[in-house]
């Protein structure tokens, strides 16, 4: 009797731990299994913060990919389980197309579906790269590994980036969040991935709980350099007070005739309000309201100017739009405490679909334009990032909305004082959006080590130190003002001097390592 063939190498060992066949599972189960592992990795980004749950599901993920019978069964895989991780870490995608309902309300479950698979992508061709390139088991889950944080690195370039919900966010709230001072948003993707790499690569119950004991280790090494990080004390704060102005204005209601000028008179009574005692005495050094925070464009601004100024005894940022010729602005301009216009920021990095559409114009003819900008077919780009300099205030880089969760947007060659955000994240719902724009810009303090503070208007607003760490907020839905001294900034970080390159040349010099080993096995 001929003994039956052997199947190829699979890279596991004699007595090695076997993935079941996959025909042997109902494919709706498969699915249900996948989506559910993906839900699970998602659970580590704000607001939830459970981190371990992440780790453990792209475990999964890498486990359920390396064993896969072909490339092609990887790719589906990884699609379904990249699907379930964005659809519920992005649902808040939902939520601008309810602003109004009656018109753009249909397209709410399919803008999460597309979104959902437009993510999965990102985790899915990495999934078939990697099992092409690896030769057994333990190569494909390196290689999945490393294909997966690259691609988290592109998804913040490709079609203008989406660096949302990112494999190394979860860490953001936690101390181990700290080593993105020396290597940014990629250096923590790499240790969520090597987490999640390192029991995968064991064939054996043994090497399983060994990788689990190294996978361990590297958190408790990240986290410990972050308390170290965190221990440091901070330079003590400037004398400067500044105060952030929530209205809560509510989105279905904000451009409404009659609900637009009780927001505005909102505005300047929350700016008149006397300040806390606690930090002295007069009037703030500057006030703040959130991105298109008024009715009115600058154009026509003239009548506010001496009302403004006398509510706020300071300069006040004003979150507006203005239009120059056909052109039209999501801006930041100042009104200076003498009733006049100052500095102006227009805003260049726009969110595609909400406030521009490409080929806007030709579209238009269509009757499709962009639902989130307020005038014309969606705004035009401003000329990029810039330092803004306010009279009695250290120099800083405003950012509007969208534009805080871009890394590569911050100026790094000339370095800034601390950083504004001012944002309208009523977009994003009350559910989990709000909350993980907030982490982001707090990824931005901790990498450029300035601190920044957030003008939103239904929240959250907020004063973040250099370290990220948040010093006061003002939550979801509730109007008022958040009085606050300026916080100090740290000298430059690694990451500020070299941005990353560093991650860059490792991801490099790991792809050339598999690339070696490949050839050296097939010169075998």
């Amino acid at each position: 009797m001929r003994p039956a063939p052997r199947r190829p190498d699979s890279g596991a060992a004699p007595g090695a731990l076997q993935a079941t066949p996959a025909r042997r599972v109902p494919v709706a189960l498969r699915l249900g299994a996948d989506l559910m592992i993906g839900m699970a990795a998602a659970l580590g980004q704000a607001p939830w913060g459970l981190w371990p749950a992440t780790v453990l599901a792209l475990a999964a993920l890498i486990w359920r990919v390396a064993t896969a019978p072909s490339s092609r069964a990887a790719a589906w895989r990884a699609l379904a389980i990249g699907a379930g991780h964005f659809a519920l870490a992005l649902a808040w995608i939902t939520q601008p197309f309810l602003v109004e309902a009656d018109r753009y309300g249909w397209m709410s479950p399919f803008a999460l579906l597309l979104t959902a698979l437009g993510g999965a992508l990102f985790w899915a061709l990495p999934a078939l790269a990697a099992h092409r390139l690896g030769w057994n088991r333990a190569s494909r889950a390196a290689a999945l590994a490393l294909a997966l944080l690259v691609s988290d690195w592109l998804r913040g370039w490709i079609f203008t980036g989406l660096p949302w919900a990112l494999t190394g966010h979860v860490w953001i709230d936690t101390p181990a969040g700290q080593i993105a001072a020396w290597l940014g948003a990629p250096g923590l993707s790499a240790l969520t991935l090597a987490a999640a790499l390192l029991p995968v690569l064991g064939s054996t119950p043994r090497n399983i709980a060994t990788g689990a004991g190294l996978s361990a280790a590297l958190i408790a090494l990240t986290w410990g350099a972050g308390l170290a990080r965190l221990a440091q004390p901070l330079p003590p704060d400037q004398p400067q007070i500044i105060r952030l102005v929530q209205p809560n204005a509510d989105q279905t209601l904000k451009w409404d005739p009659f609900w637009a000028p009780q927001f505005y008179d909102r505005l300047t009574a929350l700016s008149a309000l006397p300040l806390d005692p606690a930090l002295g005495e007069g009037r703030p050094d500057l006030v703040v309201w959130p991105e298109t925070a008024v009715p009115f464009l600058l154009n026509e601004a003239g009548p506010a100017l001496e009302d403004i100024a006398a509510h706020s005894g300071a300069t006040t940022l004003v979150g507006i739009q203005r239009a120059e010729g056909a052109a039209w602005f999501n801006s930041l301009a100042e009104f200076t405490p003498d009733a006049r216009i100052g500095a102006v920021y227009d805003k260049f990095h726009l969110v595609p679909f909400g406030e521009y559409i490409p080929w806007g114009d030709a579209l238009a003819r269509f009757g499709i334009t962009a639902f989130a900008a307020r005038h014309g077919n969606g705004y035009s780009r401003g000329p990029g990032p810039q330092v803004m300099a306010v009279e009695g205030l250290p120099t800083f880089q405003p950012l509007i909305c969208y534009e805080a969760i871009f890394e590569r947007h911050l100026l790094r060659g000339q370095r800034p004082e601390w950083i504004l955000q001012v944002t309208n994240d009523a977009w994003f719902g009350t559910w989990s959006g709000p909350y993980q724009h907030l982490a982001q810009a707090r990824l931005r303090a901790i990498q450029s080590g300035l601190p920044l503070l957030r003008a939103a208007n239904t929240g959250v607003s907020a004063v973040i130190d250099a370290r990220g760490d948040v010093r006061a907020t003002l939550a979801l839905n509730r109007e008022g003002v958040l009085d606050a001294p300026l916080p100090e900034a740290l000298p430059p970080t690694l990451w500020w001097r070299w941005g990353d390159l560093p991650m860059l040349a490792l991801m490099a010099l790991a792809v050339a390592a598999l690339a070696i080993a490949r050839r050296n096995r097939r010169g075998h």
